[in-house]
């Protein structure tokens, strides 16, 4: 009697099966970092973009346009966001101010009461504002750590290996 011999044996298929379930649980968790680090990256180009429109507002009136003071709560209103000083830099600096970060919580921005200083944040993946504690600046490898712009410079921004 002849044995069929096409096809794959139960054993061939449970090979090829655990090889792919190998592969997808090493391409998972990368993929998932990369996502967040492209969310932190783009956080951090708005960042840079808004400043240079608060920049070149204050080149031309001397001073960085008024925005509500803030005090980095945990939950966010927009009249302490970068909403408040888009009516100055919207449409002549900047097209369309970016008013949330990647993980679509609010910027902040702050303008010092003479006008001089300004600054912009956002809360990360956690979306709560903790950079006011001052206990973390400089960078930082946590997805949930604030990213802190100042004055033309990031003073708290992710750097390495994120967690």
């Amino acid at each position: 009697m002849k044995r069929n011999t096409k096809g794959f044996t139960l054993i061939e298929l449970l090979t090829v099966v655990a090889i792919i379930g190998i592969i997808v649980a090493i391409a998972i968790p990368n993929l998932l970092n990369a996502i967040q680090r492209a969310k932190q990256r783009r956080s951090m180009g708005d960042m840079r973009t808004t400043a240079t429109a608060i920049e070149a507002y204050a080149v031309d009136l001397n001073r960085y346009p008024p925005a509500a003071a803030y005090t980095l709560p945990d939950t966010v209103i927009p009249d302490a966001t970068l909403a408040g000083i888009s009516e100055y830099l919207s449409p002549t600096y900047i097209k369309q101010v970016p008013l949330a970060d990647g993980w679509n919580s609010w910027f902040l921005a702050n303008v010092d009461s003479s006008g001089s200083l300004y600054s912009l944040g956002s809360a990360g993946r956690d979306g709560k504002y903790t950079a006011k504690t001052g206990t973390l600046l400089g960078p930082t490898t946590d997805f949930n750590a604030d990213i802190v712009y100042v004055n033309g410079s990031f003073i708290q921004w992710p750097e390495g290996v994120q967690r």
